[in-house]
């Protein structure tokens, strides 16, 4: 009994690792997280009760020790170096010249390029396989002592994969937080009322050197090793294949690397550049290096930096210009947010003139002022944002600005909600700024969607007062609009005829086009599924709100709130008197098709017969839930011509894929 408790224990162990390995390294989950939980779940209980088979290195020992009083100072057996920058081609160019000179060749050597990940450079070193070591770069010479705090990163192995491996093996990589991780975090923190952290970068660093290691378990840290220390055999005769070999032993190497001439290496930068912003952890360039380790050997280094590699920088995302004024914007839902207008400055690639402020707290723990020169930050396609205020150049006259007691397009009085950053207008659809922003909202192409009417169209139909609610679109007729600004006969019939067929649509989009606070595409899909009947949701208490999925106390009331305004009530009997419908559909009657009900669908490609809009739908009808990714949990992918990575990656994980016929088929009549 007691052998078989033990071989059960090493099971458990060894499919735990393998599972570990394929979710951090292979980035192919095999299983769900809540399987992965019990697996978890049963081994902590069986070593709960039998500690006399307790593995030091088991994952349930990653987090363990006490809380430190201090780290530890670690002299690096081999120096944890920097590596110099280049800022342009030409630079780069200079950099592979130097060493086609430097090793007498008439070709500049085979390299490698990998992204340069934006984090905390560390030192991992595995003795007969097993963790015992981990420091931080510290000065390059010494570090620190952060075993306990890496032992936390489910992405670094206590044990090494395998069974050939050097004696030593000092791996140097960079722990980083991936961007959806940090948004994650800071939420969670803001919610504990805690303090938030500013970038990615430095919240891997804050949380490496928490002096708690429970804490530190907590927080959602990556690993990418891009190099090696001190090893007592090598892994490879080039850098890529030292890659290799790392990733064949369970630790996550940079995903991004690639091997070439130099010429293919330029046009790596040009796309890395172009696809910074999509990836899923921050960047600030690209590393360089020659591929072949003798080649590197024989380059040597220079001061702290070695000659066989370089980092080529991208633009910066950081400088200082001049905060011109702030100005004050009121959104769909009244709130009214600040924007700070900036003397145009080049950043990250693109010329940048304003930025954010979030709310009146951000302005007062700034304490910005029109005038002052402000550091400023670009982080990917969102609007930039101001991170500090340069003190030393304020100007003498500078005042702080104050909190509005009064919207400043309608007048009407400013609220603050209790527990809220966020002040907002009362006036409703009597604020120009609010009607506009929601008459926008309900054309948009995810609600109502009304091809032709914009931005420009709605702001003169609101100047003329042809337009105050939503229900006044569907008054328009094409001689009234035939002679505005750039519209013709011909726009002014398709702008009415887009209009007209917007009356049919689906109980779903109408929800979410009425601009409910806080009431998304999801939730509003999920409304429609659960009440099907807009009287019903219309009557519906705060504890019936409350029952369904994804509604909380807060969305609740604001549902609540906004049905019992009369007027709201009103504008909607005015569209359905109008002629906006939709078919009579619920979750728990799916029509002519089968019931998809737990299952994920994934679309991609091109879809001839239908958008994919119109596909997603339909599938939600038939009960599926369909998703932008594809992973272990996704049912069935749809591919169309065109089809690309979802598809590789779904016949990778094994997923069901059919065609658009296949899926016509499936849909019936419905």
């Amino acid at each position: 009994m007691t052998d078989s408790i033990a071989s059960h224990i090493r099971d458990l162990i060894t499919a735990i690792r393998r599972h570990d390995y394929n979710y951090h390294v292979l980035d192919t989950p095999t299983i769900g997280d809540s399987q992965y939980d019990e697996l978890t779940r049963e081994l902590k209980q069986l070593e709960l009760e039998h500690p006399e088979f307790l593995d030091p290195n088991s994952p349930t020992q990653r987090v363990g020790a006490k809380p430190d009083s201090g780290f530890d100072e670690v002299t690096h057996r081999v120096s944890m170096l920097s590596i110099d920058n280049v800022f342009d081609l030409d630079e780069f160019r200079q950099f592979g010249e130097r060493i086609k000179d430097r090793l007498h060749q008439a070709d500049i050597p085979q390299m490698t390029a990998e992204p340069k990940l934006d984090g905390l450079a560390l030192s991992i070193r595995y003795e007969q396989g097993q963790l015992v070591l981990a420091a931080t770069r510290g000065d390059g010479q010494t570090g620190e002592n952060v075993t306990q705090n890496v032992r936390t990163i489910r992405s670094i192995p206590l044990i090494l994969k395998g069974s050939h491996f050097p004696e030593v093996l000092e791996i140097r990589g960079e722990v980083i937080m991936k961007k959806a991780d940090f948004v994650a975090m800071n939420r969670r923190l803001s919610e504990a009322s805690e303090k938030v952290f500013v970038n990615p970068r430095n919240a891997a660093a804050g949380s490496l050197r928490q002096l708690d290691p429970s804490i530190v378990s907590t927080r959602p840290l990556s690993f990418y090793a891009y190099g090696l220390g001190e090893v007592s055999e090598p892994l490879g005769d080039t850098h890529t294949e030292v890659m290799d070999a790392l990733r064949q032993l369970g630790i996550p190497v940079n995903p991004g690397l690639i091997t070439g001439e130099a010429e293919a290496i330029e046009k790596a930068y040009d796309s890395l550049m172009a696809e910074r912003d999509a990836l899923p952890y921050e960047i600030d360039g690209m590393v360089v290096k020659v591929d072949s380790i003798a080649l590197q050997n024989a380059l040597g280094f220079v001061a702290r930096a070695p000659r066989f590699a370089t980092a080529w920088k991208f633009p910066a995302q950081e400088a200082s210009t001049r905060l011109v004024a702030i100005d004050l914007q009121v959104g769909r839902t009244g709130a009214i947010t600040p924007v700070a207008r900036l003397e145009p400055i080049f950043l990250g690639g693109v010329t940048v003139s304003n930025a954010t402020l979030h709310n009146f707290d951000e302005v007062a723990r700034l304490d910005v002022r029109p005038g002052d020169q402000v550091m400023v930050r670009r982080a990917g396609d969102v609007i930039p944002q101001i991170v500090k205020v340069i003190a030393d150049r304020r100007p003498d006259s500078s005042k702080p600005i104050a909190i509005p007691s009064v919207c400043p397009v309608c007048q009407s009085s400013v609220e603050r909600a209790d527990g809220e950053a966020v002040i907002r207008c009362s006036g409703g659809l009597i604020c120009q700024a609010q009607r506009l922003e929601h008459l926008k909202h309900f054309a948009s192409r995810k609600a109502m969607d009304i091809d032709g009417v914009g931005e420009r169209l709605l702001e003169i139909l609101i100047e003329k007062e042809w337009v105050t609610t939503p229900a006044d679109l569907y008054r328009l007729s094409a001689d009234s609009l035939q002679g505005l600004d750039r519209m013709g006969a011909k726009s002014a019939r398709n702008v009415i005829h887009s209009i007209t067929t917007s009356k049919q649509t689906t109980f779903a989009r109408f929800l979410y086009a009425l601009g409910i606070r806080d009431v998304g595409e999801a939730t509003a899909r999920t409304l429609a599924a659960s009440f099907g009947d807009l009287g019903r949701l219309i009557e519906a208490s705060h504890e019936d709100l409350m029952n369904v999925d994804d509604v909380g106390p807060i969305v609740a009331s604001h549902i609540r709130s906004f049905f019992e305004v009369d007027r709201h009530r009103s504008i909607i009997q005015e569209l359905i008197d109008l002629g906006v419908q939709w078919p009579d559909v619920t979750a728990s009657a799916p029509r002519n098709g089968p019931d998809l009900s737990g299952q994920t669908w994934v679309l991609t490609g091109t879809l001839e017969s239908m958008t994919r809009d119109e596909a997603s739908e339909k599938l939600r009808v038939l009960g599926a839930k369909v998703s932008g990714s594809v992973s272990a949990k996704t049912s069935v992918l749809v591919a169309g011509p065109g089809a690309g990575s979802k598809l590789t990656k779904a016949e990778s994980l094994g997923v069901d894929v059919i065609d658009e016929a296949t899926l016509t088929a499936l849909f019936g009549e419905l």
